[in-house]
């Protein structure tokens, strides 16, 4: 036996021996190894479930923070749970119970969509539909719900087990959307009725916008579009380009002609460029308002002609009544001589054809006014009375002239004449018929005064309107332009508020030069129908009294009446009403604003009688009547234009009726007007 041999033989015999052992320890080896490898696979499988418990919160917190509501349609129970979210019942409701819930309209699309999920054709909804969120049987509270779904399905199969629907309330959304749009529309018939031209430009100056005003200005080729505004850059056309920095544009105004060759205009503007910024001083937008002021500058220059011309007349006529003096020739003139000698008085025409002849004792009579002083001194002594120049104007008889045409005034103006040695012997001069002259100087006095009052009515309207127009734009400009600086909701509101009450302002103003154009031209027109006198009375308190704001002022109202059905034009005596509240408000900051009404009778005839009574400042007695005449205000720091009560006065009178006021300075005021009408049904309030 070799050594190797032993040597295997002494291996395997250890071997033997100690292979139990080494079986036990290969053993123990192994459940360790197992043992490790579970509680690897386990604390995997722990942090996987708190990662998806985690998740899971995470996804309920972000549901509740977004108000969205999750269901869940188990088809096999054909019932509704809530997942997150209150929008069910705790208890859950079932598919009939949900389909009652559903706007009637809305029903038959929504099951439609349901059945398509159920049905395997689509694998997300999304849609919208009607939901009476109350429970109570009572009446329905309609919320738009938007609706997004999604199937669960069956392991392995396309059987649909369930559906997740994810629930969105979006009535308010819809409501805030509904109110913007109505608001925007409102602003955008204000921007497109503007009695000023506006047009927006982006911030490179391309136009993005013009109202019905600009279009017309500048001719533009339709109300949708223009072809040359829209392919020009406002900083390269007249007159922008001369005057404004396109790298550094600023606020701008001016009056400048603007001539566009190819839009045929021709207009003098009135101008203001006002570039929009944003919170960062960026510019985003760039408005241009424009006002044509042409007839207002050819207005200017005619007045201004007028008044050349007006000028120019009154030196004519001085410089012809002193030539007419001393011409003897012309038109009904003729010259005049008395010769003491043969006591005669002889009147020439020209200097030497006598046309007619009389003698001194018949020249008194030929006077109209025989107690004149110069007449009676002629008649009393001729020499004495002719011893001196005369210069006399009167009325004379058709004797010199043979014209059987009335009275005539004539100038007569005569200087005595002496011979060499001093004696008198009679006197010369001029008798001229100015009676179309004194005709004339009438009709120009008059005309003159007319043309100045017109005038000085022309530049207090212009400064009137001019005024009144501005201040309440240059509100309505300024807050807007502050407004969306402003991040305060309050603020916001605030400057919301004053920006309606200057446009209400603005249009009272032009809805006043309108009816006050219709009163001039004499086309307003009364238009009675039979209406509720009590339920028109009513309705307009309500929107009356939004208008007193004054903390210490009470709005009042006396309304005796239930039931009166008469004729009348409601709309216009509403007009009156309201500008006699409108005054009231301006003048009263104590006490109480209180209109009323009743039946009256006068002149035989039954009426209305209706009044505004405050306690105001009050008005003076000789300014009573004067408040009904145009232009008149009696504090001139009081916004208006002094055309509402004179409206007011024009409109009583087209219907027939008395206006007035009763006022004490200090202790307040009571307008009224009584209108003729036809009372058909009366109902006294006590009377029910």
């Amino acid at each position: 036996m070799t050594i190797l041999s032993s040597i295997s033989l002494f291996l395997g015999a250890i071997a033997f021996k100690f292979l139990p052992m080494l079986l036990v320890g290969l053993l123990f080896i192994a459940f360790i190894i197992v043992l490790v490898w579970n509680r690897m696979v386990s604390h995997r499988v722990h942090k996987r479930m708190e990662a998806i418990k985690l998740t899971g919160n995470m996804m309920q917190q972000a549901l509740l923070i977004s108000k969205n509501n999750v269901v869940r349609y188990v088809v096999r129970d054909s019932f509704i749970y809530n997942i997150s979210g209150n929008f069910l019942p705790g208890e859950g409701i079932s598919v009939d119970e949900w389909m009652s819930h559903v706007h009637p309209d809305d029903l038959e699309s929504t099951v439609q969509w349901f059945e398509r999920i159920l049905n395997g054709q689509i694998k997300r909804s999304d849609f919208y539909y009607r939901w009476n969120v109350d429970f109570s049987g009572k009446q329905p509270i309609w919320a738009n719900m938007h609706n997004v779904s999604v199937p669960e399905f069956k392991a392995n199969t396309n059987y649909v087990v369930s559906i997740i629907s994810n629930l969105i309330d979006e009535t308010e959304l819809i409501r805030q959307e509904k109110e913007e749009g109505e608001l925007s529309e409102k602003y955008k018939l204000i921007f497109e009725h503007s009695i000023i031209g506006l047009s927006f430009y982006d911030a490179d100056g391309w136009l993005l916008d013009s109202n019905k005003m600009m279009r017309e200005i500048c001719h533009f080729d339709s109300d949708a579009s223009d072809a040359f505004f829209s392919n020009n850059n406002l900083f390269e056309v007249m007159p922008f380009n001369e005057v404004v920095d396109r790298n550094n544009v600023e606020e701008l105004w001016m009056c400048s002609l603007s001539v566009i060759p190819e839009r045929d205009m021709h207009v003098y503007l009135e101008i203001q460029l006002h570039p929009l910024r944003d919170d960062l001083g960026n510019i985003i937008y760039i408005a241009v308002a424009a006002r044509d002021v042409t007839e207002e500058r050819e207005m200017y220059l005619q007045v201004k002609e007028n008044d050349i011309q007006l000028q120019r007349a009154n030196e004519a006529i001085q410089q012809y009544e002193t030539e007419l003096r001393y011409m003897m020739e012309g038109c009904e003139m003729q010259a005049w001589r008395v010769t003491l000698d043969r006591n005669c008085i002889e009147f020439y025409k020209g200097l030497s054809v006598v046309s007619r002849t009389f003698t001194l004792q018949q020249l008194p009579h030929i006077f109209v006014n025989q107690e004149d002083e110069f007449v009676i001194a002629l008649t009393k002594d001729p020499k004495e009375a002719l011893s001196k120049p005369v210069a006399w104007t009167g009325l004379m008889h058709p004797m010199v002239t043979q014209r059987n045409i009335g009275s005539q005034w004539v100038q007569v103006n005569s200087i005595p004449e002496f011979d060499e040695h001093g004696r008198l012997i009679g006197s010369f001069g001029i008798w001229r018929n100015i009676t179309n002259l004194m005709s004339k100087q009438d009709e120009l006095r008059r005309e003159t005064e007319r043309a100045n009052d017109s005038g000085r009515m022309k530049s207090v309207f212009l400064a009137n309107m001019t005024h009144e127009i501005r201040t309440p734009l240059n509100a309505i400009v300024g807050f807007s332009d502050l407004l969306q600086m402003i991040d305060s909701s309050d603020e916001k509101r605030e400057m919301i508020r004053v920006i309606h009450n200057n446009c209400d302002m603005l249009l009272r103003l032009i809805n006043d030069i309108l009816v006050l154009s219709n009163v001039d031209a004499n086309a307003m027109q009364i238009i009675p129908e039979e209406v509720d006198v009590a339920a028109e009375f009513n309705n307009a308190c309500q929107s009356l009294a939004q208008r007193v704001q004054e903390p210490g002022v009470e709005f009042q109202k006396d309304s005796p009446y239930s039931r009166l059905i008469a004729t009348i034009d409601s709309g216009r005596l509403q007009q009156v009403v309201t500008n006699f509240v409108t005054n009231a408000v301006k003048y009263t900051h104590q006490g109480y604003i209180r209109v009323g009404y009743r039946v009256e009778e006068r002149h035989d005839r039954q009426g209305i009688y209706l009044y505004c009574e405050d306690t105001g400042s009050g008005i003076p007695k000789d300014q009573c009547e004067r408040i009904f005449e145009r232009f008149v205000k009696l504090n001139d720091y009081v916004q208006g234009t002094g055309l509402g009560l004179s409206i007011c006065k024009a409109i009583i009178e087209k219907c027939g009726g008395e206006i007035g006021v009763e006022s004490e300075v200090g202790k307040g005021s009571t307008f009224w007007y009584w209108v003729p009408t036809e009372i058909k049904e009366i109902v006294n309030k006590n009377q029910e």
